[in-house]
């Protein structure tokens, strides 16, 4: 009888676990952005840079931050916690770069990022796939994970250097 329970007692849990993983409980993803779906790439989204050049990924992975209109409060304070996220990356900042991504009609009111933030990337593209945010995007170009500009911060910076630690490209 005691091996019967024993038996009946792990089907019972392997049951139980089964059901609070496949709901979401407890145990699911520990990244704290959204996954991008339907899957995108930077192909998709056609960017281009201030003197035209096409956008080509580098072999680094990027933090975009998308605001199709003025880059206000809200996107202000995204850009400047993607600075301090660089920064706090140490040794693993050389293997990423920032953009601002924007429509074309906004770039050249946006000149004072220049001057603000000298190692970001400015780029332009048709923007109506994306949501207004910062995404995470692979050294391929597959764009990974998309975060709210309020959520620049901390949320951002753990699920990069997951990806960094566990990448074995860029």
């Amino acid at each position: 009888m005691l091996l019967f329970g024993v038996a009946v007692m792990s089907l019972v849990g392997a049951w139980g676990l089964f059901v609070v993983v496949s709901n979401g409980g407890v145990w699911g993803t520990t990244n704290q952005g959204q996954f991008v779906l339907p899957p995108m790439t930077a192909d998709d989204v056609a960017l281009t840079d201030e003197q035209g050049h096409g956008f080509a990924p580098d072999e680094v992975w990027w933090l975009w931050v998308v605001e199709p209109g003025a880059c206000e409060q809200q996107c202000q304070h995204a850009l400047r916690q993607l600075r301090q996220l660089h920064v706090l990356l140490n040794k693993d900042a050389v293997r990423i770069r920032r953009a601002f991504l924007t429509s074309a009609d906004r770039l050249a009111v946006s000149a004072w990022l220049h001057e603000q933030y000298p190692q970001l990337v400015r780029l332009t593209g048709s923007l109506s796939k994306l949501s207004r945010g910062v995404y995470i995007v692979d050294p391929i170009g597959n764009l990974v994970l998309w975060y709210p500009l309020i959520d620049a911060g901390s949320p951002v910076l753990d699920d990069l250097k997951r990806l960094l630690k566990v990448s074995q490209i860029g």
